[in-house]
């Protein structure tokens, strides 16, 4: 059943009226139906009445607070997602929050950018999770594409593989260019193991500088440096029997890799500022879109964390070697987009489509994504040709005339296929176009009519 944004059910609960009333107008705009409560005995009565994707809360609330809350709605919702909202006064509770089961937490005050970015990856994630179709139905969702998806041998043989390793605590290091989908291969590794019910918590390494990440992944005292004006666990401590998910290792710095591996070998670490030595339990999943083993060789990255690190190597395929799951994964982004942006159902041309699997793609999955969604605001016909596609694919295709034809394709959507190009391509002349077929221009004539395809480009004196 397709389903729009309207459907995804939130709900916002902080004793702050105005702040919890502009977190559901600011969500609202992005077309989910949201609910908000000032306090937990409201948010317990509307959790009563509806089933949520997802609670954003605050944690720090007068009388019941947002953990009380998250133990009582995952009670009876095991599938509900929480995002706590918190101060640093308060970000204790936020880590005892993530053991509870809380999807993320955000620091205050909220950016409402950030916020709607989490939004959107905690409905990803929970697309991932949820499975089967009783869930779905339950849970009254629509699923965002899975980056993922397809038939191809590649992505069928990393899905084996996923399968495999997430039964097991082995770290692996996931390979793979941008937009490839490495976190959610991640996520589909921690959600399909042991850990499952345990957090998952994410740092991406390139994100910050080398003074800030060590407090980043380890926590720091109150004091322990300017602006440290409480004390904030790190994700390693977040993650504890959980997994750590570590984004862009290759751009970690050569004192990140050396504390890094320490942790690795030890088992234990140090908050920034403090002496107590602090043991966690934690399963790693590295990614990067680096190849380690040349920053191995030209010594920017370390030898001893690399092998540390690639136990088990994950390595996901670009999209261009994977053509075969372009048409399934662009009717799964038409479906998706049409249903957000609220416009009818959309479909490809043989042309267009042809065009975007012999496309290089890359920017992958991810830039194959934007480029659906455009077409899904900017095209107003039912059917995307490719005067319709983005101009660099228009262009890429200008002094490229073929087109791919995938194995067990029916011989006469093949022969189509060819009359079309031809008649494209090639050229509109109909007699032209037979002989260069190798047929008479009755049997072309015949041909055309029968694939109704008597509407195609052709001279002024045929028409």
């Amino acid at each position: 059943m397709t389903m729009d944004n309207s459907k995804i059910k939130i709900l916002v609960v902080d004793d702050e009226s105005g702040l919890c009333a502009g977190l559901q107008e600011g969500l609202r705009r992005e077309g989910y139906h949201v609910d908000a409560a000032n306090d937990v005995p409201a948010a317990l009565e509307f959790a009563r009445r509806n089933l949520y994707n997802l609670v954003i809360s605050d944690v720090k609330m007068p009388g019941a607070d947002g953990l009380e809350l998250l133990a009582q709605i995952r009670a009876h919702s095991r599938d509900t997602l929480f995002i706590l909202m918190t101060a640093y006064s308060t970000v204790t509770n936020a880590v005892e929050a993530m053991r509870l089961g809380a999807y993320d937490y955000l620091p205050k005050p909220i950016d409402l950018k950030r916020l709607r970015l989490q939004v959107q990856k905690a409905l990803e994630y929970q697309a991932v999770v949820v499975e089967n179709h009783e869930l779905r139905s339950r849970l009254q969702q629509r699923e965002e594409p899975n980056p993922l998806i397809g038939e191809s041998e590649s992505m069928q043989a990393v899905s084996r593989l996923i399968g495999e390793v997430a039964q097991s605590d082995v770290t692996v290091l996931i390979e793979g260019e941008s937009g490839t989908g490495k976190e959610i291969a991640a996520r589909l590794i921690h959600t399909q193991s042991p850990r499952k019910d345990k957090p998952f918590i994410s740092v991406n390494c390139a994100a910050f500088a080398e003074q800030l990440l060590e407090a980043e992944l380890f926590g720091h005292m109150k004091g322990a440096f300017t602006g440290a004006t409480a004390q904030k666990p790190g994700r390693f401590q977040l993650a504890d029997g959980g997994t750590l998910f570590l984004d862009e290792i290759g751009d970690l710095s050569p004192k990140g890799q050396g504390d890094l591996l320490r942790v690795l070998e030890d088992g234990a670490f140090r908050m920034v500022g403090g002496s107590e030595l602090i043991r966690v339990n934690v399963r790693i999943i590295a990614a990067t879109n680096k190849k380690l083993p040349e920053a191995v060789a030209e010594g920017r990255f370390r030898e001893d964390l690399f092998y540390r690190l690639n136990v088990v190597p994950v390595v996901m395929p670009p999209l261009r070697e994977r053509a075969d799951d372009i048409p399934l994964l662009i009717e799964r982004f038409f479906e998706r987009f049409a249903a957000r942006h609220k416009r009818g159902r959309k479909r490809m041309s043989p042309e267009a489509l042809q065009l975007c699997q012999r496309f290089p793609w890359p920017g992958n999955v991810r830039q194959l994504r934007n480029a659906v969604e455009r077409m899904v605001i900017t095209s107003r016909a039912a059917v995307v040709d490719v005067a319709a596609l983005p101009d660099y694919l228009r262009e890429f295709d200008a002094d490229l005339v073929t087109f791919t034809v995938r194995p067990g394709t029916p011989l006469a959507e093949v022969e189509k296929l060819l009359i079309r190009q031809t008649l494209l391509h090639v050229t509109s002349n109909r007699a032209a176009a037979a002989a260069a077929l190798g047929i008479s221009r009755r049997a072309l004539q015949y041909k055309l009519k029968q694939y109704g395809l008597l509407d195609m480009p052709g001279p002024a004196e045929e028409k």
